[in-house]
């Protein structure tokens, strides 16, 4: 019974998503009638291909809204300075040949796949870095930092406040 929740729900999901996407597309109206049995079918493959993977560990979580508004306040605020910030940054490192990179280990002790994910993508999108690995079973982060000025740093060093947003969003 869980599993068919599981799927259902997802597929739902994905089906909202999907209208969201395609609105206005239809030749008579918001869709025509072949695109919504299209978004309906593939809505059902997603589901039934992810169902189990997206509700795994607690992934229920991020049904609620106040998640979603968290979310949305970090990619206005602190992510969207911090990727300006290393904007600036990377270009005055090109500019000036102040470049000193190498591979660091940190681990920012986030304990769900979706938090961790947040985290790896926010730092990978941030120019300058790039999250090379993440160890699953220990939680250590692996990435490529252009200048490094620790070899063992902490998170706070390489990304900022990205790790507690993260966990403030997904866990």
């Amino acid at each position: 019974m869980r599993r068919v929740a599981e799927w259902t729900t997802t597929a739902l999901l994905v089906f909202a998503l999907y209208l969201v996407f395609s609105a206005f597309s239809g030749g008579w109206g918001l869709w025509a009638p072949d695109e919504l049995l299209a978004g309906a079918v593939i809505a059902l493959l997603v589901g039934l291909a992810t169902g189990p993977l997206v509700w795994k560990r607690g992934g229920w979580r991020l049904l609620q809204p106040q998640r979603w508004l968290l979310f949305l306040v970090y990619l206005v605020g602190p992510f969207l300075y911090a990727m300006a910030k290393a904007n600036l940054d990377v270009a005055w490192r090109v500019i000036t040949g102040h470049i000193n990179p190498g591979i660091v280990r940190f681990n920012p002790d986030l304990r769900t796949d979706v938090g961790r994910t947040l985290l790896a993508n926010s730092i990978t999108l941030t120019p300058g870095t790039l999250t090379m690995d993440v160890d699953d079973a220990t939680g250590e982060f692996f990435v490529h930092w252009i200048n490094v000025t620790d070899v063992s740093p902490t998170a706070d060093a390489v990304c900022g406040p990205f790790p507690k947003w993260a966990r403030r969003v997904a866990e």
